[in-house]
């Protein structure tokens, strides 16, 4: 099976492509897919996202929170299932590198742990989640 693969900084994608991704990037199960409006937000205020497509194909995605001079969060790195051992997460945080021009910092779902180290990311040894109501 031979694939195209085009990059895009441009291209904005729909809150159905963006959960139907993540359903198809096993990414689903740690976001709220079941919630449009919500999805839609998390679009919405991105400061980056990069777009991977096969054809007319969403096949992966790097949702980022960015202060383009310290600080580059990558929320999100999906890539479908079916698309995945290709380079394409690599790419795609090779351009949220380059676009944000700072460092990148990410919070692994647990299925990824082992994919990050394989392609150079450093693991920091102290990361902490709040979550709404949970300060004391």
């Amino acid at each position: 099976m031979s694939f195209e693969i085009t990059y895009s900084a441009q291209r904005t994608i729909s809150a159905e492509q963006f959960r139907e991704l993540l359903v198809a990037s096993t990414l689903g199960e740690r976001r709220p897919v079941n919630e449009p409006e919500r999805l839609g937000a998390m679009l919405k205020h991105a400061s980056l996202l990069i777009t991977a497509w096969d054809g007319d194909t969403l096949v992966g995605v790097s949702r980022c929170l960015c202060d383009f001079a310290f600080a580059n969060y990558c929320s999100d790195l999906a890539v479908r299932e079916s698309h995945q051992k290709l380079g394409i997460g690599r790419e795609l945080l090779r351009l949220s590198l380059e676009a944000g021009g700072c460092k990148l910092i990410l919070l692994s779902a647990p299925k990824a742990v082992t994919y990050y180290p394989h392609i150079g990311l450093t693991q920091h040894p102290s990361a902490w989640t709040l979550d709404p109501g949970g300060l004391r």
